[in-house]
């Protein structure tokens, strides 16, 4: 069999943990290999010992049928691996093409050769359909054109064998399957390529062969043409996982969250939202469906006290938050998860406890005359742990140092736990591996069935199916329409996202209003 890549028994440990117990793995040339596994299978640290950001404690690798030692991600470079990371590595004031010679020699010596350096970039774009312009600022590029740069950057280096750390991650479903398209050429023209995660349906779609990791132990290699979704399920978690969850009849009648005629610019002065109308009642989920970047984000924040609004009224209960503060807001009843738990969820240097009470630090249960309860915050911690299966050994552990599903149970059961009256939740599964995803999603349909008011914000349109009562479409900044979830269909819903209001097919799409 011809394999590129061979690794043999690698065992990775960590002071207390051993991330991989003796992996074997194997990848044919000019194939893709998906390796699966839930957050803390240890996919990322085996790959990591593969590019030389890490070395194993024991085992071998073997490439192109010689045995190697991978010592730092040069070495890897110098076997013309590369590797595209899941957080991009980019200097965002740079250009594309700064950034792809950044640490390279010149061919000028002293003096940098940009117009060279652009070309063979330009001829690499082409080849592979990656279309980016080589002269703009990464600031200024979408995330997918910033993913594209990482491909370029590890192709210009010459790389044969490309390893990808879950690349759909921060996506929207159309450039998912641009990165697709193009992961397809390039197989087509002998490179070998890894994709780590854990999404199922990429699995399917894009990968020749699949390896599932639990806790550190190969489960086993298939052909994707073997296996199935409940198959790969079960070797992931162990057990069987929902994929269609149960709703029960609890959507309510009573409006708890009104926006009327909400408009708001950005700090550029770019109209963001479009006289934005709607109603959220007790004990039900609203989704928020949409491309990513059409004002999803700015919503929230409007509501949230995030962004202030140019004009129109947000109402609670009735009662007018429009000028209140972001503090006020969250005393009467506002709880929020963002999209990025890592910038805006979370203080990442800061231990999980302190995350727990970030929010609610200054209250009587916590503090008292100026000084901290501590007695309290750690009994209050150690519950939060408990009653949301945060995997750690210690409240004091930082939160940087747990995995993606950890760090979103923190950010959830924190604003959970402040028993709010309405609960935005935007993105609250992406980058998360099924058993995270599984269980977010049913903590939101408890929150529903305790006559909670659910925004739920989501790119993935199966989530916004499975858990919204009614489901609303925003492009650029305004509310298209607001569709029943029983009668919505995705050819309706795919329609509105991409803009189109007329011409839906029968189905009307009810105004908003």
């Amino acid at each position: 069999m011809d394999y590129i890549v061979e690794m043999r028994k690698i065992t990775k440990k960590f002071p207390g943990v051993i991330a991989n117990n003796r992996v074997d793995f194997k990848l044919k040339k000019g194939s893709i290999h998906g390796l699966l596994g839930e957050n803390g299978a240890g996919k990322t640290t085996l790959m990591n010992i593969l590019y030389g950001l890490c070395r194993q404690t024991s085992g071998d690798i073997i490439v192109n049928g010689a045995r190697v030692d991978i010592n730092c991600p040069a070495r890897a470079i110098d076997l013309n691996i590369g590797m595209v990371h899941q957080h991009f590595m980019l200097v965002r004031p740079l250009t594309v093409v700064e950034n792809i010679i950044l640490g390279l020699p010149s061919p000028k010596g002293p003096f940098l050769d940009i117009k060279a350096a652009a070309q063979k970039l330009l001829d690499i774009s082409n080849k592979y359909k990656l279309k980016v312009n080589p002269h703009a600022k990464i600031f200024e590029l979408s995330v997918g054109e910033q993913q594209r740069v990482e491909i370029l950057s590890t192709l210009y280096r010459g790389a044969e064998i490309l390893i990808l750390d879950e690349p759909t991650a921060v996506l929207t479903p159309q450039e998912t399957q641009e990165l697709f398209n193009i992961l397809r050429i390039m197989k087509s023209d002998g490179k070998s390529i890894i994709i780590i995660t854990h999404k199922l349906e990429e699995i399917m779609s894009i990968t020749d062969e699949v390896t599932v990791l639990r806790d550190g132990r190969l489960i086993g290699t298939k052909p994707t043409g073997e296996v199935d979704k409940k198959i790969l399920t079960q070797m992931m978690v162990g057990r069987e996982v929902l994929f269609n969850f149960s709703k029960s009849d609890t959507c309510g009648i009573d409006e708890v969250l009104k926006l009327d005629n909400v408009c708001a610019v950005n700090s550029k002065g770019v109209q963001v939202l479009r006289n934005i109308s709607f109603c959220l009642n007790k004990g039900e989920i609203l989704g928020i469906a949409g491309v990513d970047g059409n004002g999803q984000k700015e919503l929230c924040d409007a509501i949230s006290g995030n962004l202030n609004i140019t004009s129109g009224e947000i109402n609670l209960d009735k009662e007018n938050l429009t000028r209140l503060s972001i503090k006020e807001r969250i005393v009467k009843g506002i709880a929020y998860v963002p999209e990025d738990r890592q910038k805006t969820g979370l203080l990442m240097n800061s231990s999980i406890m302190k995350n727990f009470i970030i929010k609610n630090f200054d209250t009587p249960r916590f503090s008292k005359n100026g000084f901290l309860k501590f007695q309290a915050i750690r009994s209050y911690a150690d519950k939060l742990i408990t009653e949301f299966k945060v995997k750690t050994t210690h409240r004091n552990v930082l939160v940087k140092k747990l995995s993606g599903g950890n760090q979103q149970k923190i950010v959830l059961g924190r604003e959970i736990s402040s028993e709010p009256k309405v609960l935005m939740v935007n993105q609250p599964t992406r980058g998360l591996d099924i058993g995270a995803t599984e269980y977010v999603r049913q903590k939101l349909l408890e929150q529903r069935a305790l006559g909670v008011g659910i925004l739920l914000v989501s790119a993935d349109l199966e989530e916004i199916f499975q858990l919204a009562d009614r489901i609303a479409v925003i492009y650029e900044g305004e509310i298209l329409g607001i569709i029943p979830g029983e009668e919505a269909t995705i050819d309706q819903v795919g329609l509105l996202m991409a803009g189109v209001r007329k011409g839906v097919g029968e189905l009307d799409v009810p105004e908003v209003g």
